[in-house]
């Protein structure tokens, strides 16, 4: 089997990676106990890939959950779903970060780090194949931006060669829950950078757009957004939880997703993604839902593709269809949009198909694509800390933690670097545009 550790961080991490354990345990026909209640086979086939199997036929997750706040761990103890988890991996501190990158990577978060890392390592010891990890955070706040980061490097450094994925909620000046999620956000990139293998990358207001004009929901609350990101991450791995005509895993998205080292933040979006009064007038068919996942309005991105172009594309399908079909849209798709696909990658559509669809759907698909577009996000998130980094503002709360000026500096100027990467593979050249800048200069000798 290919077993995850699963490591939930923070206030927000801790919400959405509750919602995503309901939403796979459903999926399993895991009750809120632990107990199988499913009615196929199929559910228990490769449910190794995220539950152990503990004494008495109970699985449990195999999840870390963390927070520097004790709070968070008592909501979820005393949530629906809180019985299911082995007590032993809830650690939780005394004080809450403060939304301080410097207290959740230096000072509150470094206390508990060793004790975070035996959990995870007696996880992954306890699998007979560890595919590698899934760390589940936000980056405006201060436990799942700082301490984060620092549990990022830690697991690079004791396991090379193992898959870090991370899914990783960005900040947006629509939906702000705080005023220095800039600099939080910002001081992460270096690490999102340098440690994991695959970023996929949310925003609050692009699930914000998606709950209000496709959802049509009047009052979107967090647990509407946490249901749609847990829809995605659950599509995202559904290929090797169950059986499939095409089977996909991390390794997989990763060699075939991220062309270059740095270059491996992921856009997300999850189709169909319409009001339940719109599904009665929709076909549901492969074409529909190729379009749909192609259009802007469905990534939980707040970034226009049509921007930028795409590097590579992963889509994977759920429920009975035709894998010829399947290939005929995913071409189609590729000829009718080529103005937004690099053209020396060819063939940069991946595609897989698992014949199990989430509940409540006879088809769906989640879409995964590395874009150029995505600079929209670090711009914006960007922009608004060099405009307080200039007047020092709030600047006192983490050099008071032990932090230093030039750490600022140096994170703004990864930035920049980071983002004109993108813009250098955006604009590179085909071997047919070098061939006729060969055959002008030959003309001219």
């Amino acid at each position: 089997m290919r077993e995850i550790v699963h490591i939930q961080l923070g206030q927000a991490g801790n919400a959405i990676g509750n919602r995503f354990w309901e939403v796979i345990s459903d999926e399993h026909g895991i009750d809120p106990g632990g107990r199988f209640h499913g009615n196929s086979d199929l559910q228990l086939e490769r449910i190794n890939v995220y539950f152990n199997e503990a004494s008495g036929n109970r699985f449990v997750p195999r999840a870390v959950l963390v927070d520097l706040d004790k709070s968070t761990g008592n909501s979820t103890r005393n949530g629906p779903f809180g019985k299911l988890y082995r007590p032993d991996n809830f650690i939780f501190g005394n004080q809450s970060a403060g939304n301080n990158w410097a207290k959740g990577h230096y000072t509150e978060g470094a206390e508990i780090a060793d004790a975070v890392l035996d959990v995870v390592r007696r996880e992954a010891e306890g699998c007979d194949f560890l595919q590698g990890f899934q760390v589940l955070h936000s980056l405006g706040g201060g436990t799942g931006s700082g301490f984060g980061c620092l549990l990022l490097r830690k697991l690079r450094e004791e396991y090379p060669d193992r898959i870090v994925c991370t899914f990783s909620l960005a900040p947006s000046s629509k939906v702000s829950d705080t005023v220095v999620e800039p600099y939080n956000a910002v001081l992460s990139m270096q690490y999102l950078v340098d440690f994991p293998d695959e970023c996929f990358l949310l925003d609050n207001e692009a699930l914000y757009e998606i709950c209000t004009y496709n959802l049509k929901l009047a009052h979107p609350t967090h647990a509407d957004y946490n249901f749609l990101i847990s829809q995605a991450m659950s599509g995202c791995t559904t290929c090797f939880r169950f059986p499939g005509q095409l089977n996909s895993d991390l390794r997989k998205i990763k060699t075939n997703m991220v062309p270059f080292p740095n270059l491996h933040f992921f856009i997300t979006g999850f189709v169909p993604c319409i009001s339940r009064a719109n599904l009665p007038y929709k076909s549901g068919s492969v074409p529909e839902l190729c379009h749909q996942m192609f259009d802007a309005k469905n990534l939980m991105c707040a970034c226009d593709p049509t921007r930028g172009k795409y590097l590579t594309v992963a889509c994977i399908f759920r429920g009975r269809m035709s894998t010829k079909e399947v290939d005929e849209q995913m071409v189609n798709i590729q000829a009718k949009n080529s103005s937004y696909f690099v053209e020396w990658i060819p063939n940069n559509i991946k595609t897989a198909i698992c014949d199990i669809p989430p509940r409540g759907y006879r088809i769906a698909a989640t879409f995964i694509g590395n874009s150029t577009a995505i600079c929209d996000v670090w711009r914006r998130v960007s922009n608004a800390y060099t405009a307080m980094l200039r007047r020092k503002a709030f600047l006192h709360w983490y050099t008071g933690e032990g932090m230093e000026e030039s750490e600022f500096n140096e994170a703004d100027k990864n930035m920049r670097g980071l983002l004109d990467e993108y813009k250098t593979y955006e604009k590179m050249k085909t071997e047919d545009d070098f061939s006729a800048e060969d055959n002008e200069q030959d003309d001219d000798d």
